[in-house]
């Protein structure tokens, strides 16, 4: 227990490693309750700026937004170095990969974790520990909250501009400034390879819809002319998103916007399909993860490989763009199966609309991972590695392991030579037959008709 006194104001910083080249939400919401109560906030987003050393020597509270795997890794180094500025500041770490990784961010001297809902959590924080005389004990926040907040309008004042962040490729030639915000968390499926159930196991909560018209107006205000919306599923609440996205449109008819939405919930709310496409919806993110039903009914998605088929037809008849996600590489993939998954894609024409880094993400198993439940995970799955923040497995065949490494390799090098969409899986696809002893068919690739570009953000997403 350390006891201390201070005569100046209370001063966090908030840093933020990576988050898909979006200005961080989770920094300029925490930021707006902190400053309301008279903190002196710096944030940080080392994504784009450097780290703030200075800062961070004079601070009594250096916190980790960790929202994704990537950012953790990243925070790590980070976390040590803050730690060698200034041993005294309180670390914290928070943010939807927090409470899954507590025990090795622990270890790395990390005070307080905080998961789920945590802008009032880092409040009661810093409350606890400023005033003229403040105790520096044991964690007193839950790890994990699923209060319901009435937020604040984020503060972003503390930002690189938008313009340093991802934009969209409108497909006609035009780049788009982005803009960011979050309109609910959490979710009410529980697919088991998710990061979000463990921490909200089936449950999401709003951000009340003034405060993200709110936030909009501002980003539009900096020179957004587009907004990605970061919900893990827009259409978890029918009733909160469209009329949200109608305020928007109305308000603001020339600004595009994304979503993610689940297959399931593209088919259960189909009629309103053509409300989002009214409303300026440029394209809709949605995480297909596979081909082949054994392996969705294993991951509990909720959907099939026919439903995804349902959905494709739906989203050419009403004039949408998809922007599938896949876990192509997984322990039940063979390679005479890539070459399928592959081979249907190119069948469906949707070369252009799936990011050549999707072709190659293998499946990771965080700590609490619900795939941790089948018997058949559990047997391949190492212990927790913890400098991959992850359980390690290998592919019972061995030639997938070096398939999946060898076209991340490939995808890298022609990205570098600023290959487009279709020369790259052209690319993998040549690749993965002769590695599997079957011809790559080339007819079907040059038989789809040529299109214009489609919309896309120049950051693509992954975890």
């Amino acid at each position: 227990m350390t006891i201390t006194s201070r005569s100046r104001p209370f001063k966090a910083v908030l840093v933020s490693t990576y988050e898909l080249g979006r200005q961080p939400f989770g920094l300029a919401s925490p930021a707006a309750w902190l400053q309301r109560a008279g903190i002196d906030v710096v944030q940080a987003d080392v994504s784009i700026e450097d780290f703030p050393g200075k800062e961070v020597r004079d601070a009594d509270l250096v916190a980790f937004y960790v929202p994704m795997h990537t950012a953790t890794r990243l925070a790590v180094p980070l976390a040590s170095r803050a730690r060698e500025l200034n041993a005294n500041a309180h670390l914290c770490f928070y943010g939807l990969y927090a409470p899954v990784n507590e025990s090795f961010l622990r270890s790395l001297g990390a005070q307080t974790i905080l998961g789920g809902e945590f802008e009032n959590g880092l409040l009661q924080l810093c409350n606890r520990l400023r005033g003229a005389s403040v105790t520096d004990g044991d964690q007193e926040e839950p790890v994990v909250s699923l209060a319901r907040q009435h937020f604040h309008p984020p503060d972003r004042t503390g930002l690189p501009d938008l313009s340093r962040y991802a934009r969209l490729f409108t497909g006609d030639g035009h780049l788009k400034t982005v803009g960011y915000t979050e309109a609910s968390r959490g979710c009410k499926h529980l697919c088991r390879h998710c990061p979000v159930v463990p921490v909200y196991g089936g449950r999401f909560r709003i951000v009340q819809p003034e405060i993200v018209l709110d936030d909009v107006a501002q980003q539009v205000a900096s020179g957004a002319g587009h907004i990605t919306f970061g919900d893990p599923d827009f259409f978890n609440g029918i009733g909160h998103a469209l009329p949200l996205v109608e305020a928007l449109h109305g308000r603001f008819p020339d600004v595009t916007y994304d979503v993610t939405v689940k297959i399931e919930h593209l088919l259960q709310y189909r009629r309103y399909l053509p409300r989002l496409k009214d409303t300026g919806c440029a394209l809709i993110t949605t995480a297909v993860e596979s081909l082949d039903n054994h392996v969705l009914t294993l991951l509990d998605k909720g959907h099939t490989v026919e439903d995804f088929f349902e959905v494709v037809d739906l989203f050419k008849e009403h004039g949408l763009v998809m922007n599938p996600t896949f876990i192509p590489f997984t322990p039940w993939i063979t390679l005479e199966g890539y070459a399928r998954f592959l081979d249907t894609l190119a069948g469906l024409d949707l070369i252009e609309h799936v990011s050549p880094v999707q072709l190659t993400i293998r499946l990771l198993i965080p700590g609490g991972s619900k795939l941790l439940d089948l018997a058949e995970v559990r047997g391949l799955a190492q212990p927790f590695a913890p400098e991959a923040l992850s359980h390690p497995w290998a592919h019972p065949d061995a030639r997938l392991d070096r398939l999946q490494l060898e076209l991340t390799g490939l995808v890298t090098r022609l990205q570098n030579r600023d290959a487009g969409r279709r020369e790259i899986f052209r690319g993998i696809r040549a690749y993965a037959h002769r590695v599997a002893d079957q011809p790559a068919p080339e007819a079907d690739l040059d038989a789809v008709s040529a299109r214009q570009s489609l919309p896309r953000l120049t950051e693509p997403w992954y975890c």
